[in-house]
């Protein structure tokens, strides 16, 4: 068995994996997901939000074996070589609860530890039938960042938050 995971070039996070027998993975990453791979969280009282990560955003790699992946891919990154290839073996992400503070004019993410360089963000917010994309960076020596969009008070929205080298956050948030 072959497992490949697809990944977020700008963070390294992984956001799918699959096992294949007796058949590599498609190297194009849009063979494999689309246009876009939607990643969908529940809002409550029956609602979905579909957060879709665009296939011009992702790559695929293909990694040893790590089962943990396939259940939980936001906790694992992918790291490059030299020369900008994926290395084989997958990184666990350290995980983080807390950080995210969603409000009718950004969305701030603290990390719990100070960042040693400059580090990118790549946030997605559901909002009714579009998705905000925001991009940003935590600063060198600094714990948080605050990207700019603009909702409506006690509004739910899905949300996924990857900051390179943390564990990807998908869940839902209330504006406040």
């Amino acid at each position: 068995m072959a497992l490949s995971v697809v990944y977020a070039v700008d963070t390294g996070h992984v956001v799918g994996a699959l096992a294949l027998t007796g058949a590599d993975a498609p190297a194009d990453v849009a063979a494999l997901v689309g246009r876009a791979l939607p990643l969908r969280v529940s809002l409550g009282e029956g609602r979905t939000a579909s957060l879709p990560l665009n296939a011009r955003d992702l790559a695929v790699a293909a990694v040893d074996d790590e089962p943990a992946a396939l259940a939980d891919p936001l906790a694992f990154g992918v790291e490059l070589t030299a020369e900008g290839k994926p290395k084989p073996a997958l990184v666990r992400l350290p995980s983080w609860t807390e950080g995210i503070a969603l409000a009718t004019d950004g969305l701030t993410v603290t990390v719990k530890v100070a960042v040693a360089r400059t580090t990118p963000v790549v946030v997605l917010v559901s909002d009714e039938q579009d998705t905000h994309v925001l991009t940003g960076e935590i600063p060198a020596q600094q714990t948080q960042v605050k990207l700019p969009v603009t909702l409506v008070a006690d509004s739910v929205h899905g949300v996924l938050v990857l900051v390179a080298g943390w564990a990807g956050r998908l869940g839902k948030e209330k504006a406040t």
